[in-house]
């Protein structure tokens, strides 16, 4: 991991390196350099057709467009903001922009952007990037968590299809995976190499919260037995009912799409845009379908964290990085970038494009989720990338493998948690 990382900070060093110095001014002409996490093939062309667009309308304000990677963004942006050599206009994600909002990195759009742009992003988006009452990123696109499902073997179970209006209860997702089961086969497959997002954003729909804020600001962590819902389902699909295989436990959403598609698991819970690699890899003939993830006792209510875009603070023409923003997040242009990564716009007009209301490919059930996606529970918490990979992370695959027990996990979270969390408050 270490040299994955070392090396991936060395490249996007020579990146940033080999472009012209961020911000400055040739002649007459700005130049700003955009940092952009895209990957797959439609959304990297959609950037990259909008940069060009702007480019070719604003000839005294250039962007360049420098290819990053979603791979230990955390360590890459860190590594460049310390060493002076941040790009101007940066994509990430809102859950890992406290540390540099705190840290001075970034800079504060609260007065920066223009009002049409601010208007056109609901205020629980605004909240996910707003750290101490300050502005600090543009969420554009949000992903919900659904569950991708073998229409055919659903409808042969004889069991009742979910809809966003009438989902199921996660004891009755439990019922139902174990009735799908049987002969070498599962009801669902969890794919959670990366456990704590999931598991967080999932619990807020039962009314699990984890972190909580107390008079004085500071933050600790309690697990409830709200909070344990989620992570109690799991752990007794894969050990109690066998209704979820213990080898997926470890592996990436993409890891899982082969049985999937081989019929070992009726369903998989995966993010909105896995559908763009499904309807690639899919064979000829399989029938899949869009369902919304369980709800509890604050019903569909999920997690997310968006991707944002950001300006550095140490760029020296903020004001055209903003006009910038304001043209890439135009309505249409937000709905491009959304169809792309297959993911759903923050905007509120460019969620009501008919583009993302159709029912092929489950556009309409993705959408229809958009008004229960809150700000996750992480957003606002100093030294979260540290208590995820250090104490979350483990916790949660040794409480999913069987290791430890459910006291177990809520002292793990809690206590070590706790002593991680206080050294970023004092």
């Amino acid at each position: 991991m270490r040299t994955r990382i070392t090396t991936a900070v060395a490249v996007l060093l020579l990146l940033l390196a080999g472009c012209s110095p961020g911000g400055r001014a040739h002649g007459g002409t700005v130049t700003l350099r955009l940092l952009s996490l895209a990957w797959q093939e439609e959304s990297v062309a959609a950037d990259k057709q909008l940069v060009k667009e702007w480019n070719a309308t604003h000839p005294g304000i250039r962007v360049e467009y420098v290819q990053g990677s979603w791979d230990s963004v955390h360590d890459q942006l860190l590594t460049s903001f310390e060493g002076g050599e941040a790009p101007d206009i940066i994509h990430d994600a809102s859950d890992d922009l406290a540390d540099f909002a705190y840290g001075g990195y970034l800079a504060d759009l609260t007065h920066l952007l223009p009002a049409g742009l601010e208007a056109r992003i609901p205020e629980r988006s605004w909240d996910t990037a707003t750290f101490a009452g300050r502005i600090y990123g543009v969420p554009f696109l949000q992903e919900p968590r659904v569950l991708i499902a073998n229409a055919t073997w659903l409808r042969a179970a004889h069991v009742r299809i979910p809809t966003p209006q009438h989902p199921w209860s996660w004891p009755e997702f439990r019922r139902i995976t174990k009735k799908l089961s049987g002969h070498g086969r599962y009801g669902v497959a969890w794919p959670l190499k990366e456990p704590v997002s999931a598991t967080l954003n999932l619990a807020l729909s039962t009314g699990g919260r984890l972190f909580h804020r107390g008079a004085d600001g500071k933050v600790t962590v309690r697990f409830t037995a709200a909070d344990a819902v989620v992570p109690r389902t799991v752990h007794d699909q894969v050990a109690l009912d066998h209704s979820a295989p213990a080898a997926t436990l470890g592996s990436g959403g993409s890891d899982t799409l082969p049985g999937f598609f081989a019929g070992k698991y009726a369903m998989v819970p995966l993010g909105f845009s896995y559908r763009q690699q499904i309807v690639q890899q899919a064979p000829k003939g399989f029938r899949w379908e869009v369902l919304p993830a369980p709800a509890g006792a604050d019903g569909l209510t999920q997690g997310v964290s968006p991707q944002t875009l950001s300006i550095a603070a140490d760029c020296p023409h903020k004001k055209e990085a903003a006009a910038f923003l304001d043209f890439l997040l135009r309505p249409k242009n937000m709905v491009r970038l959304a169809l792309g990564d297959w993911m759903l716009p923050t905007g509120t007009e460019a969620l009501a494009d008919p583009a993302l209301h159709t029912g092929a490919n489950g556009w309409a059930t993705g959408t229809a989720l958009a008004a229960s996606l809150r700000p996750a529970p992480a957003q606002s918490v100093r030294g979260y990338p540290e208590w995820k990979d250090k104490v979350a992370t483990p916790a949660l695959q040794e409480y999913y493998s069987g290791a430890i027990g459910l006291a177990g996990l809520r002292d793990r979270l809690q206590k070590d948690g706790n002593l991680v969390l206080a050294r970023y408050q004092r």
